[in-house]
């Protein structure tokens, strides 16, 4: 999610990140609005009004996570609403069964429809010849009308079975019961890219902006999800044996910050294992060693090191370690044991190196295999 965003910050303790392209949606807005003749500033505003229904929706989707105690990481915002990034495995899971999924799925639309509906009440009560009906429906130069069609055409939207869309999502997890969760996203996420060209051959064809737009942000995330769900199922498949570190430094708790730096000097990693008896005590990095010594000189590694780390068994999927990694701040190295006994390790550093080895590696087995 990080790639091609923006951060806005943290809400709830989710973090909150837009996606590049929206921004520059604003830029295309007040393009458009330039050449039907109002100003910049308008086409400006009507991109907010867009934001503001997406904000809407998310707010709305977040209320009803908290209430269901799904534990999220991130969000992405794009036009269409908000990619969810779950803190732990068991949110990812209940989200995408029972009654949560529905829950999820009718929370975005609700709060969008209700908001237009509210609005457009309060706008006809206050003006009983309100022109609610009347095209443009959305347009720079009518912003109340705008932002009551945009909240409304943003939860319609989602109604459409069309994956990444809510609707899409619900058939998606239905699929997954006979189909694998990626054969079934790869399905949904052709269908969705269908709809995304759909509407951008109608934008053009009926001259608004806003259809194209749209269509752009479904193709754009699908191609995510899909990509996501890809990563997802191939990491699952892989083994911490497959990819540990088998040739490493240690450290015991013993050691002195000075020797501890002399085997930095002749170590590429990054991150030592503190082992005791072949036991895994703690984690110290090299910054800290060279922090600690410059600050009050020298000393020994178990008054430096972190006693707080996570330890994985050989068996372990490569997926379930990334989970870790991202749920546990500053994480960046999990040894690998077989019992009490340090056996390997998995080091963030390492890790695309490892993952890139080990696909080479299986191609050539299935080479080898086929002849």
């Amino acid at each position: 999610m990080r790639g091609w965003s923006i951060p806005l910050g943290r809400w709830m303790g989710v973090e909150i990140r837009i996606h590049t392209f929206f921004v520059m949606l604003a830029v295309v807005f007040m393009l458009v609005a330039n050449a039907a003749g109002v100003s910049s500033t308008a086409g400006l505003a009507l991109w907010v009004l867009v934001f503001a229904a997406v904000v809407v929706r998310e707010i709305g989707r977040l209320l009803v996570a908290g209430w269901l105690g799904l534990r999220l990481r991130t969000i992405l915002i794009l036009p269409i609403g908000g990619l969810f990034a779950y803190a732990n495995p068991e949110s990812q899971e209940r989200s995408s069964s029972g009654s949560a999924q529905y829950a999820l799925a009718a929370a975005g639309p609700i709060a969008n429809i209700s908001t237009a509906a509210i609005l457009a009440a309060g706008a006809m009560g206050a003006s009983g010849s309100f022109p609610l009906l009347t095209p443009p429906l959305v347009s720079p130069t009518t912003l109340v009308r705008s932002l009551i069609w945009l909240q409304a055409a943003l939860g319609l939207l989602h109604l459409l079975p069309a994956y990444p869309l809510d609707a899409g999502r619900l058939l998606r997890n239905n699929w997954t019961r006979a189909h694998s969760p990626s054969a079934a996203s790869r399905a949904l996420s052709g269908l969705g890219q269908l709809v995304a060209l759909a509407a951008i051959f109608c934008g053009f064809f009926l001259h608004d902006p806003i259809l194209p737009a749209a269509g752009f942000f479904i193709f754009i995330g699908a191609q995510i999800e899909d990509q996501g769900v890809f990563f997802q199922s191939v990491v699952d498949t892989v083994q911490m044996r497959e990819v540990m570190l088998t040739d490493y430094a240690t450290l015991s708790p013993s050691d002195t910050l000075a020797d501890a730096l002399h085997r930095c000097v002749h170590s590429l990693q990054e991150d030592f294992p503190v082992v005791r008896n072949r036991q895994v005590v703690g984690i110290v990095n090299r910054q800290r060693i060279v922090e600690q010594l410059r600050i009050e000189g020298n000393g020994y590694i178990q008054g430096v090191m972190s006693r707080t780390f996570q330890v994985a068994r050989p068996d372990d999927t490569l997926g379930a370690i990334i989970r870790r990694i991202n749920a546990g701040r500053g994480l960046s190295l999990i040894p690998v044991a077989e019992g009490e006994n340090i056996v390997g390790m998995v080091s963030v550093q390492n890790l695309m190196t490892s993952m890139s080895l080990l696909s080479e590696q299986r191609r050539l087995e299935r080479l080898d295999s086929e002849n």
